[in-house]
């Protein structure tokens, strides 16, 4: 233990931050990870290098591996081989490490450090109270751990946990027991060998929920989480940037198809259905039963076709969870400063765009079954009906002939009262207040490139904004929420009657 409490502070001295440690497995050396200063990596390719120097007929029967484990998650990695390591020795010498490690988090030296941090963390919170009605309050939103460029992520779950409707849901369900007898009570370590049977997306998902908003001012770690991700979502395995659309509809998803199978003999699609909240009227089906997902995300569409040789109409609806919008091509390019006062590319422009006339091209010519054959032809999308979260998301990356490039143009939008009654398919049956919608949460994309730069997410909370950047969380204004380059917008259905204004 002596010689790992050495290691540390040796990492600290050498690589200049506490973050993402890794102790090689073989020689006790701790360095911090590939998204650090690579040091680990780093270490790992030094030990290789007295390797390549051997003779052929020298080579041993099985290859050295250079292995070495997360401190803080207790996951084990194998750089040799590029992937996390699944099985444990004969004499289980890698849960001795953890053991060994978590006799370590436990120690005097540990624990004082953590006194240390809290005594920090506390004087930080003087600068994080805000004025409410006269009375001083805390910023009681929990920021999320950065596990490894999963900035993607936490941006969406931010984003999901504003959303107060779908995020109480989850956090009133009961707990799952995924172990029983002696594992019980133990620290779960995912791995990809385990089987789907014993990973429950919607009970992590939920532990996350409940740990946010407690007002705790240390980061919450999702690291459960993501590696039941890594488990049933192969595209997201690894630690390199992800779209945070493609998460989202991921996500959404795979907690539709586990809620309509339920978990560990509870239904958890019957729960929905007793929740007098959530009407059967309000439902909408995608890929079987409805359950909390489609109850508040799912809206339907009317895609029209016209046959413009004989006039065939061809109607089709489909079931949506957001709506993807193109930015209109005369904004894409970006502004200089001598074009500031020219004209800015709005939401309504966005969806004029999704849902105006338009007429396909050669490559899409559509096959009418009057003419027998495939014609030219117009295509036109109605809203049949409207969710009750409008998640709007703005398709600022598009493919070039060898790269996928950024749109940066910035997008107007409104924060309270977007109307959309003029996108919907029969607004006459549609009351004077159930179009209008409300600003809920924000993603953001810096950078220029989707397999780079870093997420971010604005949100309301009790009639405050804040923005979640990984661990931390500041309070923000409206004024800076409406200039943010938005991602994807997620809208709330209007309840109350008020007054509006309209986008």
């Amino acid at each position: 233990m002596i010689q790992l409490v050495y290691c540390v502070f040796f990492f600290l001295l050498v690589c200049r931050s506490n973050k993402s440690p890794w102790v090689c497995l073989t020689c006790s050396s701790v360095h911090c990870g590939r998204y650090v200063n690579g040091h680990a990596k780093k270490h790992y390719e030094d030990a290789q290098v007295p390797l390549a120097n051997h003779k052929k007929s020298e080579k041993q029967d099985k290859p050295q591996h250079t292995v070495c484990m997360d401190c803080s998650s207790y996951s084990t990695y194998c750089y040799r081989c590029d992937d996390f390591v699944v099985n444990d020795t004969k004499l289980g010498l890698v849960q001795k490490v953890r053991e060994h490690l978590q006799n370590l988090e436990n120690s005097t030296f540990t624990a004082d450090r953590h006194r240390k941090r809290k005594l920090l963390e506390n004087s930080s919170l003087n600068t994080k109270l805000l004025k409410v009605n006269g009375s001083t309050t805390g910023i009681c939103a929990t920021g999320l751990r950065n596990l490894g460029n999963t900035c993607f992520m936490n941006a969406i779950l931010q984003s999901l946990s504003n959303i107060e409707q779908f995020c109480c849901y989850f956090k009133e369900l009961p707990a799952v027991e995924l172990r029983n007898g002696k594992t019980a009570g133990r620290r779960t370590y995912h791995t990809r060998s385990q089987g789907d049977n014993n990973v429950s997306l919607v009970e992590e998902f939920r532990k996350t929920l409940c740990a946010l908003w407690q007002g705790s001012q240390t980061a919450f770690s999702p690291e459960s989480l993501f590696y039941v991700v890594w488990k049933i979502m192969p595209n997201f395995r690894g630690y390199q940037q992800q779209d945070a659309h493609e998460f989202m509809r991921y996500l959404l998803d795979h907690l539709h198809l586990e809620l309509q199978g339920g978990f560990n003999g509870v239904s958890r699609s019957a729960i929905l259905q007793e929740n007098s909240a959530l009407s059967g009227s309000n439902k909408c089906c995608i890929n079987g039963a409805s359950t909390v997902v489609t109850a508040i995300f799912g809206g339907i569409l009317q895609n029209e076709v016209n046959c413009l040789i004989c006039g065939t109409e061809s109607r089709k609806f489909d079931p949506f969870l957001d709506l993807s919008l193109d930015i209109p091509s005369q904004f894409r390019n970006k502004r200089s400063k001598n074009q500031e006062n020219g004209p800015v590319c709005s939401l309504r422009d966005c969806l004029r765009s999704f849902t105006d006339l338009e007429e396909l091209d050669e490559t899409e010519l559509y096959m009418c079954h009057k003419c027998k054959k495939k014609q030219k032809s117009t295509k036109k999308f109605w809203i049949q009906k409207l969710p009750k979260v409008l998640c709007l998301h703005l398709k600022r990356f598009h493919w070039t002939a060898y790269l996928r490039n950024k749109v940066d143009t910035y997008v107007e939008f409104p924060l309270r009262g977007l109307d959309m009654k003029c996108y919907l398919l029969e607004p006459e049956n549609s009351g004077p207040e159930s179009c209008l919608y409300d600003l809920a949460a924000v993603v953001v994309h810096h950078g220029s490139g989707v397999g780079s730069g870093h997420y971010t997410a604005y949100a309301t909370h009790e009639g405050r904004w804040f923005h979640f950047n990984d661990s931390t969380v500041t309070l923000t204004d409206e004024d800076t929420v409406v200039k943010a380059k938005a991602y994807i917008l997620f809208y709330v259905e209007r309840q109350a009657k008020a007054g509006s204004d309209k986008l």
